[in-house]
């Protein structure tokens, strides 16, 4: 009788409804038997139902300790630590959902790990820069440590790289950007889009959509200055983070922006099937909301670098611009405007290859692969 394979999923982190976590969803539906393990877990009942099938992850030491719920990601340091303590030593098969750090789990020598690598943690790579001169820091003497503790944290980065047996990247770009920093070779298996959220609708009315978590990269500030210069187009901006203040203030100057701030599912799947447009200004590393966006058949306006090179058809279901700033923006829409009827239809039949059905089945294939090799 074959012996049945004792299975752990690891995430870096549970905190929200995210892209990762649709990810850690999809591998719980393919291996439902699975223990789940995270550096935190603070979920919401709803999301947790959602999420993980209303398990409970077993969590590391970051969990207890003051403030996590909030401010967690100042325990930076403590993350290669933290995640080294969690025991995985009875499980045959270790899958780590990963962008942070959860692949770095130890592993002894008769395990196999296999890591779906969202991305080498931006912040300490290819956005380095971008974070370290926040001027809240910029030119204090904890400038010197933060980075200081970022040189370790990339030690470290590529020493865990080699506790991974198989790489996953969630796009061709992700599995670039594993080359460079690990040097390792990634199969690519994009993430799941839940279709079933998301009705076709062919009868567009007349405003741009973009939607994200609201932090800097994301460039929703470009957005917002494009459409200042086109106050006869309605943008409307759904999303949630740490910019939403800035975000709103400089909204504010426009009376044809409107900021929504967090939405239900609902309202969300509603506000993208009836815009004209998804506007997307970000150097993603896969991007899911574009994909969500053209599931309703809504074409999409797109910075041309990153994931949505991967998960658009140029002319087909959407238009590009080739620079990240607001006249770019502005010229894109004003091409989209003088452009010829889009076939929603089509868009949505292009988007539906990127199904969970497809996700579930490309998974189990490759597991199965790497089992048998």
């Amino acid at each position: 009788m074959e012996t049945k394979l004792k299975i752990a999923i690891v995430q870096d982190w549970f905190t929200l409804d995210g892209g990762a976590e649709k990810v850690c969803r999809e591998l719980i539906n393919v291996y439902p038997d699975a223990d789940i393990y995270s550096l935190i877990d603070f979920l919401s009942e709803e999301d947790r139902e959602k999420i993980l099938a209303g398990k409970k992850s077993q969590t590391s030491i970051i969990q207890g300790l003051p403030f996590a719920r909030k401010f967690y990601r100042y325990y930076l340091n403590l993350f290669p630590y933290a995640i080294e303590q969690i025991n995985l030593e009875k499980y045959d098969l270790i899958i780590s959902s990963s962008y942070s750090v959860a692949k770095g789990v130890l592993c002894h020598s008769e395990q196999m790990h296999i890591s779906y690598c969202h991305s080498p943690m931006r912040y300490i790579w290819d956005l380095y820069f971008q974070y370290i001169q926040k001027p809240k820091w910029y030119n204090w003497p904890i400038n010197y440590f933060i980075r200081k503790s970022i040189s370790k944290l990339r030690i470290w980065d590529v020493i865990s790289s080699n506790r991974v047996d198989y790489f996953i990247a969630n796009s061709q770009n992700v599995a670039n950007r594993i080359k460079k920093v690990y040097q390792r070779d990634a199969k690519v298996i994009y993430p799941p889009l839940y279709t079933e959220r998301y009705k076709l609708q062919e009868q567009k009315q007349d405003y741009f959509i973009t939607a994200s978590r609201l932090v800097s990269y994301k460039r929703v500030d470009l957005i917002i200055q494009a459409f200042q210069s086109l106050p006869n187009e309605k943008l409307v901006i759904v999303g949630k983070g740490p910019e939403l203040n800035r975000i709103k203030k400089l909204a504010s100057k426009s009376s044809n922006i409107e900021v929504k701030g967090f939405v239900e599912q609902q309202e969300y799947s509603e506000l993208i099937q009836n815009a004209k447009a998804f506007i997307n200004a970000s150097f993603e590393d896969f991007g899911i909301a574009p994909v969500e966006a053209q599931a309703c058949g809504t074409p999409v306006i797109g910075y041309a670098k990153g994931g949505i090179l991967e998960t658009t058809k140029e002319n087909k279901t959407a238009i590009y611009f080739r620079k990240q700033d607001a006249i770019s923006i502005q010229n894109a829409i004003q091409t989209f405007n003088q452009s010829e009827l889009w076939s929603a239809s089509e868009i949505r039949q292009f988007a539906l290859t990127f199904s969970n059905e497809r996700f579930r089945t490309e998974i189990e294939e490759f597991v199965s692969q790497c089992l048998q090799s």
